[in-house]
């Protein structure tokens, strides 16, 4: 895992962004949504994992209060398995010790058994369910928190 890199998402990452975002999930965000992000949203933190200077990976959250709240996790299906996830979960909960969260929490959808054990890996636990929060198709989520960061 030495060989991955984390850094913040900037401008230029966006089109690699959207790339990854239409093979992970069956109804990616917007160029204007994750501009928006970057640009406007003084409470969201981005991250991406670079692989010899390829992105392979990224992921963000929104600190609200003294929560972080991940927003989206997502690793180039090509190069799943090699601990990038891993990497950008402890950059997130790094993040969130340096500014002072007292926990974290997310959703994820309850087909997706690979994420909820990663999260389960650092600590998140699950603590209740939004019935058909998946609009694509009115699929479960999962809500997970970790507490005491």
């Amino acid at each position: 895992m030495n060989d991955i890199e984390i850094s913040s998402l900037k401008l230029e990452h966006i089109d690699r962004i959207l790339l990854i975002d239409n093979l992970c999930f069956p109804v990616p965000w917007s160029r204007e949504s994750f501009k928006k992000e970057i640009e406007g949203n003084t409470l969201a933190r981005y991250i991406i994992a670079k692989k010899s200077e390829f992105i392979i990976g990224y992921a963000g959250m929104w600190l609200i209060l003294d929560e972080g709240h991940i927003t989206t996790v997502a690793v180039h299906p090509k190069y799943r398995g090699i601990g990038a996830g891993n990497l950008l979960l402890e950059s997130l909960i790094e993040i969130c010790k340096i500014e002072s969260m007292n926990s974290m929490t997310l959703e994820v959808r309850k087909s997706n058994i690979v994420a909820q054990n990663l999260y389960k890996k650092y600590g998140f636990i699950e603590s209740g369910i939004r019935r058909e929060y998946y609009g694509d198709n009115k699929e479960d989520a999962i809500i997970m928190w970790k507490y005491h960061i």
